[in-house]
């Protein structure tokens, strides 16, 4: 199933995992929306500088941000309704997980990458 995919932290740099994820899932077939403020663009796809400037329904978010870039953004997901949030390894924060869940939407610490190789996502 196709999943309109939040990318919080995308990068444009092929050595970073954001963008690593960033082009496998469009590979599977999923609709990508990056996100990022000091960037323009990811590939050929526009990146939005907040989550506010997404339209549409989001299925996932997926967090390539240290937690103290994150948070601060708690209000920004809660108000996208995310079906899920993704914390890739390195990004999980308590405070996140706890406001995400009271609200209803699913937090998953896992690895996107992992999850799409290995058929879990």
């Amino acid at each position: 199933m196709s999943e309109r995919v939040a990318i919080l932290g995308a990068s444009a740099d092929p050595t970073r995992f954001s963008n690593q994820a960033f082009h496998l899932l469009r590979s599977h077939g999923h609709t990508v929306l990056p996100v990022n403020p000091q960037l323009d663009a990811v590939a050929d796809v526009t990146v939005a500088a907040t989550m506010d400037e997404l339209t549409g329904p989001i299925d996932t978010v997926t967090v390539y941000l240290r937690p103290a870039l994150a948070e601060p953004l708690c209000d920004d997901i809660i108000a996208a309704r995310p079906k899920r949030v993704i914390f890739n390894p390195g990004t999980e924060s308590q405070i996140l997980r706890e406001r995400l869940q009271a609200q209803g939407i699913g937090v998953q610490w896992e690895c996107t990458l992992v999850l799409l190789r290995e058929g879990r996502y």
